[in-house]
């Protein structure tokens, strides 16, 4: 059965799973809350989910800046639903170290974004009267399968998911002794905007609205970490558990990852 929120806000929801996530929750009468930074983009999916019925505000957000952030998301009013879901990928593809400028924008964008929505949501939400079951408002922050195995073709973009996935999992049970669910969403492939130029295998690459089915019935179900495929999850931990030297050394025969677009 389809859970049905009143008040939703999505990050990053201009394409990809954000606006796969946005589409499958308009509903009639909903408020929708979408921040992206392609205005153009993020028009085209709050068109849609205008048409489904849903009410949408759709500014457009840089999740760096936290203080904006904050302000957007205490203006929303009550909210129950939150997911965190911008964030930019890269990684190298020579051998070299990553360059510091990367590391610190991957980082900054996928690591400190992503806490820049998750803490005034999680705060905003502890101040909000619980529903009728009990629960105040739900949190999903999207991680990904790369926290489970660091690889060497895009170490911020593993380090920035696991950062995100540990903080998710160990804050959800104090949360929810208090009607926050948390919930860290860690897919695999997705084809989006991010995979599309990915020169590796992909296997189980799905597309983002089957994706957005997995992660909406895994947040009303209440779990603390939704991973799909299962059956790449269990691989990826298993591949992660390998001693670092044996591991680093399969990966670093793969094709590696496009780093960020350069200025010159």
């Amino acid at each position: 059965m389809t859970v049905r929120y009143a008040a939703v806000l999505i990050t990053g929801a201009s394409s990809g799973i954000g606006a796969a996530l946005a589409v499958a929750c308009a509903a009639p009468g909903g408020a929708l809350h979408l921040g992206g930074r392609n205005v153009a983009r993020l028009d085209a999916v709050a068109d849609a989910c205008r048409a489904l019925g849903a009410v949408v505000s759709a500014p457009a957000v840089d999740v760096r800046d936290a203080a904006a952030t904050q302000a957007w998301i205490e203006a929303a009013g009550r909210l129950d639903l939150v997911v965190a879901n911008a964030g930019i990928g890269g990684g190298i593809d020579d051998g070299v170290p990553e360059p510091a400028d990367q590391v610190r924008a991957i980082l900054a964008a996928n690591l400190d974004g992503a806490l820049n929505v998750a803490l005034p949501a999680l705060a905003t939400m502890l101040r909000q009267p619980p529903a009728a079951d009990g629960v105040r408002g739900r949190i999903a922050v999207v991680a990904s399968m790369a926290a489970f195995m660091p690889s060497p073709a895009a170490p911020s973009y593993c380090a920035s998911k696991a950062a995100l996935d540990a903080w998710t999992v160990a804050t959800a049970t104090p949360a929810r002794a208090h009607g926050v669910r948390l919930t860290s969403v860690c897919p695999g492939y997705v084809r989006t905007p991010m995979t599309v130029n990915n020169r590796f295998p992909m296997p189980g690459l799905m597309d983002a609205e089957r994706a957005a089915g997995i992660i909406l019935r895994g947040i009303a179900a209440g779990r603390m970490r939704v991973a799909f495929p299962w059956w790449m999850a269990a691989a990826t931990r298993l591949f992660g558990a390998l001693p670092p030297r044996l591991s680093g050394a399969l990966l670093a025969t793969q094709p590696g990852k496009a780093g960020l677009p350069r200025d010159g």
